[in-house]
This record gives structure tokens, C-alpha cells and sequence, in this order.
């Protein structure tokens, strides 16, 4: 169901998962030197990069992306796996390790006010849901083009990770990716199951995005077997800080596999 592309590595698979409305070239600074030590398996979202747009809205449900993510690891043959969710994603990896922790070594996540929002931001993500749907159809990309996590606002990136980001954002679908939006973002919230994590964890934090730094702290109380890493970018720590985060992703491999 979902877009993916294995990359030349070494060593254990990691699948990298895109946030809303970005794409897989959002890991362009991360994949060489994360194939190194690991096989970076980039994926993408429904409605985003060559992934499709299903009309089935049960298929933008969280539960969903564990199933599809299940799938794609059984077609790599791999027993078991590292995952990485940026934004939007960390939700999705983090409830895949929730459901088959049997199948994660570790797994990593940037900064996501999906996955730590609570009742009442989703109850109001939930409620825009239905216009987001309307206007993505009426108005198409220029909808989303004029929202402010589009990658051609992201103008704080650096250039070789900016242009083949907002290159591929032309293959953004108003629909699919709207429904994400809609559907995928107001229930991916797993904020109520971090005490139920059994996996070794990393938060790589951009601290400049100071109103997520109430959720590190909560976090770093809550969530078993976390360890947490704060780096001087903001929302696109991958890309803001690139070297620092490929440094720590291999600490963290090579720490699992000991």
C-alpha cells in the first residue's frame, strides 16, 4: 500500500517515516551516512511522494500505518527492525513498537505534537477536519500550499535538502494528503500509551521549538527505556542538524546491538 525505497546499507533495516505534508527527500542529508552502519528504508505517507490516495478513509487510521509498516518488513525479510518517525510519524512508529515490540530492536522519533497531544488539541484537530477535506477538494494544492508545514515555507533548511523536498511536494494529492490531515493526524495521539513501551527509545529534540519541550520533560517521567538527546534546531531537527543527528542514530544502533 504504502511508497518505499530500500537505499545501499550495512547492517540492521531502519525505516524513516516523513511527517505531514513532507516527503522522502526530507532524509537527503541522512541516508549516506546512516547506510554506513544501518539500511535506511525510506517510506511515504498516503497522499504523499509515489504513494496512493485510497478513498477507503478506515486506511488513514494509525492502526492502519502498524499494518502497512508490518507488511513492508515482512517483504524486506527481516525479522526484526530500527524505526524512525519524524513529526506526524513518530505517532505511527511509536505505536508500531507498542503492537510488535517482538519486531523492533529500537526505535527513534523527533518532534511530534501529534503523538503527545491530548484530548483536547485532538478534539480540535478532529473538529477542522471536515473543511480541511472540503477545501483540499475545491481548492486542490493551492489548499495546501498555503498551510504553513508545506515544505516551500520551510526556508530555514539548507539548500541541498530543500530543493529535492520541495521538488517532490509537487506530488503531494490534495485528497490523500488532506484526509491524512483530516483523519490521520486527530487519532494519532499516543500520548495516554507511552508507559507502555518495552523497546529501547531515542527522542532527538530540537529545542528551538520551545512549546515542545513541555512534552520532552513529560516524556522523559513517562515513557520506559527513553532516552532523550536535545540538538540546537527546531521542528526539522534531521535537517537542521544533520551530522548531529546521523552521529546519534549510530550511537543508538550500535548501543542495541550490544
Amino acid at each position: 500500500m504504502l511508497s518505499y525505497h530500500v537505499h545501499p546499507g550495512t547492517g540492521p533495516h531502519l525505516l524513516l517515516a516523513h511527517g505531514a505534508l513532507s516527503n522522502s527527500a526530507q532524509w537527503a542529508l541522512n541516508v549516506p551516512a546512516l547506510g554506513t552502519f544501518c539500511t535506511p528504508v525510506t517510506v511515504e505517507l498516503l497522499g504523499h511522494g509515489d504513494s496512493p490516495s485510497p478513498t477507503d478513509l478506515a486506511c488513514y487510521r494509525p492502526e492502519a500505518y502498524v499494518a502497512y509498516f508490518e507488511t513492508i518488513r515482512a517483504a524486506l525479510g527481516a525479522e526484526r527492525w530500527f524505526l524512525c518517525g519524524y513529526s506526524l510519524s513518530a505517532s505511527l512508529t511509536i505505536r508500531y513498537a507498542l503492537e510488535h515490540p517482538e519486531r523492533v530492536i529500537g526505535h527513534c522519533l523527533t518532534n511530534s505534537n501529534s503523538a503527545f497531544a491530548g484530548p483536547a488539541l485532538m478534539a480540535e484537530w478532529a473538529a477542522s477536519g471536515p473543511q480541511t477535506m472540503a477545501k483540499a477538494e475545491t481548492q486542490g494544492r493551492k489548499f495546501l500550499e498555503r498551510m504553513p508545514i508545506h515544505p516551500r515555507l520551510a526556508t530555514a533548511l539548507p539548500k541541498a535538502v530543500y530543493t529535492p523536498l520541495v521538488a517532490r511536494s509537487a506530488l503531494l494529492d490534495p485528497l490523500g494528503a488532506s484526509k491524512t490531515l483530516a483523519l490521520t493526524v486527530p487519532t494519532a495521539s499516543v500520548r495516554s500509551r507511552l508507559s507502555e513501551n518495552s523497546r529501547p527509545a531515542l527522542l532527538l529534540a530540537g529545542r528551538r521549538e520551545k512549546r515542545f519541550m513541555a512534552e520532552v520533560d513529560f516524556a522523559k517521567t513517562t515513557m520506559p527505556l527513553l532516552e532523550v538527546k536535545e540538538l540546537d534546531a527546531g521542528h526539522g531537527v534531521n535537517m537542521q542538524a544533520p551530522d548531529e543527528f546521523n552521529a546519534l542514530i549510530k550511537d543508538f544502533v550500535s548501543a542495541c546491538a550490544t
